[in-house]
């Protein structure tokens, strides 16, 4: 996942997970507006929550703040 979308698969080995449980998540994710993809393309998972929303950076000390 070095500079490229993840993949389903990318995200099973990452959380070692099944696939049915990485892919329910993706469609979880997808239908509450989290993430949007393109039927048919691989690596098309694109998140749709500015960085700043993702409190997750936060606490990974990762600097959210726009730069523009």
């Amino acid at each position: 996942m070095f500079g490229r979308p993840a993949a389903e698969a990318d995200i099973q080995r990452h959380f070692r997970v099944s696939p049915p449980s990485v892919h329910q998540m993706i469609v979880t994710l997808e239908r509450n507006g989290f993430i949007r993809r393109q039927t048919g393309v691989p690596r098309s998972i694109e998140i749709l929550l500015p960085p700043e929303n993702l409190l997750i950076l936060e606490w990974l000390g990762i600097k959210t703040s726009k730069s523009l």
